[in-house]
């Protein structure tokens, strides 16, 4: 993993997401009668942290293409190319429905995920936040393409990164042989470097690391 630079929120982000969600939730919760026209929500809970989680309308999926391209259809938690038509790109809450009613439908709380790491973080607040993430905490070993952590890591932090390692469950084979492939394909020429950057940055950073660039792209 890498840090993720936040992005702005997009222009359209109240309309389209916050303003109908807030709407919802008071519907859920009864402060706010049941409109007479488009999607009602009946009560469900006395109040807003009662919700339960799978009541709250995905509105946060308006938000998914401002996702994608405000971060460059990276995965937030695998550090790979989301593909188009093949991929499978979500929307995590980084802090999760079930414990933060008013950070549901906020800019700020989501992270652009494939759907694989998106279900294995689940509601798990261990997870490292790819926005506090800071560099050297996460580190590629260059035969097997496992993530570790880093060195010279506070005790705090490495138990952390080794606890978001766990849970993502990121050295699986089919991670770590998506690694590889791409440091391989870099390593015959068969992709550019702007390429490996673009599609796998973790990986062009732990090889630029370990001096493993190709010479004309040190």
């Amino acid at each position: 993993m890498i840090r993720v630079r936040p992005a702005e929120e997009p222009p359209t982000f109240d309309a389209i997401v916050r303003q109908p969600g807030l709407r919802a939730i008071a519907e859920l919760v009864g402060k706010t009668p049941p409109r007479a026209a488009g999607r009602r929500y009946a009560r469900v809970a006395e109040c807003e942290e009662e919700i339960p989680a799978s009541k709250f309308p995905p509105y946060w999926r308006e938000a998914l293409g401002d996702l994608l391209e405000s971060y460059d259809r990276i995965c937030s938690y695998l550090c790979l190319y989301i593909s188009r038509g093949t991929g499978a790109p979500s929307v995590d809450h980084m802090i999760a429905k079930s414990m933060r009613w008013d950070q549901v439908y906020e800019w700020t709380n989501y992270r652009l995920a494939c759907s694989l790491m998106n279900a294995r973080k689940s509601a798990i607040a261990s997870v490292l936040d790819p926005f506090e993430i800071e560099d050297g905490w996460f580190a590629l070993e260059l035969v097997e393409f496992q993530v570790v952590p880093g060195e010279a890591l506070p005790p705090d932090v490495l138990t952390r990164v080794e606890a978001t390692i766990e849970r993502l469950r990121l050295n699986d084979l089919e991670c770590r042989k998506a690694r590889l492939e791409f440091a391989e394909n870099y390593r015959n020429a068969a992709i550019r470097h702007d390429y490996l950057t673009r599609h796998a940055p973790f990986v062009e950073r732990e090889l630029r690391r370990q001096g493993r660039l190709r010479e004309e792209d040190r």
